[in-house]
């Protein structure tokens, strides 16, 4: 056999070698359906759901204008660039030059010489190398696309929430205004049975004290209100104290249980679980180029000049240079072998990594879920205690003021009617933002750019 035969059949031998790796399955086995469902479909601007055109605005007004998720839309337009300019190399590149100079000949005479050429020059994508990193890095940009996304219903949680707490935070504060009203006009009876001798001075002292604590509870509150509302306008794009929110005290009613559907579906759906499996994609892409990367590279360089004395002449005169080259790995000490070695073990590491994300994401369902069944019951339980503290603080009152009890026994009444309130309101805003957090693992992309 002729030895000038030998690179064409190492070129068939590693031909028949596979470059294009399969990826492997996450290690995750997925539930049939989640614990609990309703009725209700789940929408992309789920956010609407609460029928709170305030929080909507908020929330539109967030996705425009929010510094960090334009910052996430910069890293976006970086991700397509770079996967636009890998795939250039798929191309040829051509180059155009052109030059001018002037040189001194004999007997003192100058020469003036021109000059103008195109080079060219294509690796031949024998093994498909080229083709994988270019897929790599599209891959990545959708990924990014898929992280992008998620920071806008991230955002758009952020909002919701912050936006509950203001209003609850409001509410609150209405709510110790009107208690700090009842027990000052408590402490102006207790203060007239004491100028008469039905109450002693130690009743009058607990009574100041719960004034004075409702008077506390009102500057923490305002307090708290303060700072909801800077955070409020930073997610917005805007300084703290340079926006007009807007008003209101009123949590809106906590909307029907959504339909939750199947894990099958929330893995399809959800954007960080897409970026994740992007990333596979583009791991198992370069693992390809790495195997590639072990074979000969063929490329092809052509170029097309003229030189002349005269502009005049130069294009009548052209040199064509046709060359192939051929590179072939002999020895590198093992290099290329780790290359593909660390190759295979980025890949493993994004299955497992997105078979975590997966996990992760049925378990933010389901204590959704769970916390949602057991605020519903918190809420029943605290509507029939507040009834009950109504009715047991009116009859100790009554009670005190015909001297049948001690004020001992209707200040822990009162106190603990108070509290209630003051906790069936938090309770509220716990469950408006469960349901946030629900909303936030089901939900989809939110169309906000093309």
């Amino acid at each position: 056999m002729s030895y000038r035969l030998f690179p064409l059949i190492l070129v068939l031998l590693l031909a028949a070698c596979s470059t294009q790796p399969s990826v492997s399955n996450a290690p995750v086995i997925l539930p049939d359906s989640f614990s609990e469902t309703g009725q209700q479909p789940v929408s992309d601007t789920w956010w609407k759901s609460f029928d709170d055109q305030n929080l909507n605005q908020l929330v539109r007004r967030a996705l425009d204008e929010n510094l960090s998720l334009q910052a996430a839309y910069q890293r976006l337009l970086q991700a397509r660039a770079v996967a636009e300019r890998q795939e250039a190399t798929l191309y040829p590149s051509v180059d155009a030059s052109g030059g001018a100079e002037r040189q001194e000949g004999p007997n003192n005479t100058d020469v003036n010489l021109f000059s103008v050429g195109l080079s060219a020059s294509y690796e031949v994508d024998l093994w498909g190398r080229v083709q994988s990193l270019a897929d790599a890095d599209q891959f990545r940009a959708s990924a990014t696309l898929a992280d992008y996304q998620a920071a806008a219903i991230t955002l758009s949680g952020e909002i919701a929430n912050t936006w509950f707490q203001l209003l609850a935070q409001r509410a609150q504060s209405d709510l110790a205004q009107r208690q700090l009203d009842t027990n000052r006009n408590v402490l102006t009876i207790i203060e007239t049975r004491f100028g008469v001798g039905l109450s002693s001075s130690a009743d009058v002292l607990r009574q100041r004290q719960l004034v004075a604590a409702s008077v506390d509870r009102i500057n923490e509150t305002n307090a708290q209100i303060g700072v909801l509302e800077n955070q409020l306008a930073v997610l917005v794009g805007q300084s703290p104290g340079r926006v007009q929110l807007p008003d209101g005290d009123a949590l809106p009613t906590l909307p029907e249980l959504p339909k939750t559907g199947i894990p099958a579906e929330l893995v399809q759906r959800r954007p960080d679980l897409q970026q994740a499996w992007w990333l596979i994609q583009a791991a198992d892409r370069e693992l390809a180029a790495a195997i590639s990367n072990r074979f000969p590279r063929f490329s092809i360089d052509v170029s097309l000049s003229s030189q002349s004395r005269g502009s005049g002449d130069l294009f009548y005169n052209w040199l064509l240079a046709l060359a192939g080259n051929l590179v072939m790995p002999v020895v590198d000490g093992g290099e290329r072998r780790a290359e593909v070695r660390r190759s295979q073990a980025l890949r493993e590491e994004r299955v497992r990594e997105y078979g975590q994300a997966v996990l992760t994401a049925i378990q933010e369902v389901e204590d959704a879920l769970i916390r949602e069944q057991e605020q519903r019951r918190r809420l029943e339980n605290l509507a029939t205690r507040i009834q009950l503290a109504d009715a047991t603080y009116r009859q100790l009152r009554n009670r005190y003021l015909n001297g049948a009890v001690s004020y001992i026994e209707v200040l822990d009444a009162l106190q603990e009617q108070q509290d209630l309130r003051r906790t069936q309101l938090a309770t509220r805003q716990q469950s408006l933002s469960n349901r946030v957090a629900l909303y936030r693992a089901l939900a989809g992309n939110i169309e906000t750019i093309e």
